[in-house]
């Protein structure tokens, strides 16, 4: 650094001429004189935290982003190259810490200063990088988000919704076509129900991801005929799914007058979206299980209030019948003992008073025409109010039965042997079925049965 020691250049007071020639540096000189300076001062390099701005992936080539700090009002940008080697070197590192580098993911990286020939410019060649530091930031944003939820009072606002017990209709934001949205549509055809699934096609993340998602529950939630809101996607990297720490997207779901239902990441994530939806879970199919579930119970309910309002209306019947055949029993009965004993008195009456027979007799025929008359009036009466009876049971019976339920348009299922089919589990492949309609039975053969 002899020509730097020189410091200014110097004129010549009488001519005004620069000095010697030897104190001028070439420019590829200055340049070394540069890195020199930057090697003596950080050598061993240095420890830089910052934000990534303007990070592009490249699979297989070097990597070039700008390393941010704004204070203050006021922006400090470095320029860092990430070369191959050094990538490959970290990436075992970066796996193990499940993260990713981005845009907007603040770093703590290891490196040294250089100046770049070609280009004039100084960069930070990275050599290494301290994941804690980048998990730790995202753990400190998010508790500083819940806190501030919590503090509104209405962080569990969407558990108090009201859950139909027939979601049939899905409002699903996600990333359509991705691995997610598959496994969560073809989950819930699978089960055969009949799922009306309204799709809107959200970025799952990046900057774009809270204000589509969170405008997407914002649209369900105004809409009345969606049922419940689901928002899922796959797994992936710790920073890819801290958008879903988002509180704009928190504040969407604790808003929304819906219940929402959340699948996002793997096994050991859970976000802040998490915490304040209706319910969460681990995998979009998980998703699909517990509405699947919800409808599956309520017509398995309904089937047990059919059969039990079945079972009711027989025994109605069978009670109406019982208690029919013995009134007439007792009425048959006394008609008999009131009629015989009228004959024993009669034929004591004319043994004991011979000479006024005829007079007696005629007396006693009298009164037992007129008791007859009574008796059969009464059991007319009795008749007709147990008639009365009968009809009303039979017109509760006529209002319960299942052929007016079938004109409605279900159908009875049963095995040949007569079974009612209520689950997959009671069918076997190739078993002959029975399905009674209104107007007639139908047979079929079981092609298969998939739970």
């Amino acid at each position: 650094m002899d020509a730097m020691a020189q410091g200014a250049l110097e004129f010549d007071e009488e001519s005004g001429s620069a000095g010697s020639a030897d104190s001028t540096l070439t420019v590829s000189q200055l340049i070394d004189e540069i890195n020199g300076s930057l090697s003596d001062r950080f050598g061993r390099g240095v420890w830089v935290s910052g934000e990534i701005k303007g990070f592009r992936p490249s699979p297989g080539k070097h990597l070039y982003f700008d390393l941010v700090e704004e204070r203050n009002g006021q922006r400090a940008v470095i320029s860092v190259a990430f070369f191959l080697g050094v990538q490959t070197r970290l990436k075992p590192k970066l796996s193990r810490a499940n993260l990713e580098l981005a845009d907007g993911v603040k770093v703590r990286i290891f490196g040294s200063l250089d100046m770049y020939a070609p280009t004039g410019r100084v960069s930070f060649k990275m050599n290494d990088l301290d994941p804690r530091f980048t998990l730790g930031d995202l753990a400190a944003q998010r508790e500083e988000v819940i806190r501030r939820l919590q503090a509104t009072g209405r962080f569990t606002d969407n558990q108090d919704t009201y859950f139909p017990p027939v979601p049939l209709n899905v409002g699903l934001i996600t990333s359509v076509g991705s691995a997610a949205y598959n496994d969560f549509v073809k989950h819930l055809d699978t089960a055969g129900i009949g799922f009306r699934v309204v799709e809107l096609d959200a970025r799952m993340q990046g900057e774009e991801c809270p204000g589509m998602v969170s405008a997407g529950i914002a649209l369900f939630g105004a809409r009345t005929d969606i049922d419940v809101v689901v928002v899922i996607r796959g797994g992936g990297s710790k920073n890819d799914l801290a958008w879903f720490d988002s509180e704009q997207i928190a504040l969407a779901i604790m808003d929304c007058p819906l219940p929402v239902l959340t699948g996002i990441g793997h096994e050991i994530d859970r976000h802040i979206s998490d915490d304040v939806a209706y319910e969460s879970f681990k995998t979009p199919t998980a998703v699909a299980d517990r509405i699947i579930e919800q409808v599956l119970e309520f017509q398995d309910n309904a089937e047990s209030t059919w059969d039990a309002i079945t079972a009711r209306v027989n025994a109605v019947v069978d009670a109406g019948s019982n208690q029919l055949d013995g009134i007439a029993h007792r009425i048959a009965t006394a008609t008999r003992a009131v009629v015989e004993r009228s004959d024993e008195r009669l034929r004591g009456s004319a043994r004991r008073l011979t000479p006024l027979a005829a007079s007696v007799v005629g007396q006693a025929l009298t009164r037992t025409g007129t008791a007859q008359q009574r008796l059969a009036l009464a059991a007319r009466t009795h008749l007709r109010r147990s008639s009365v009876l009968l009809d009303a049971a039979e017109n509760h019976v006529r209002l319960l039965d299942p052929v007016h339920t079938l004109a409605r348009g279900w159908s009875i299922t049963r095995t040949a042997s007569g079974t009612v089919v209520r689950s997959v589990a009671d069918v076997s492949r190739g078993e002959e079925l029975v399905t009674t309609v209104t107007d007639g039975t139908i047979r079929s053969t079981a092609k298969d049965a998939n739970p």
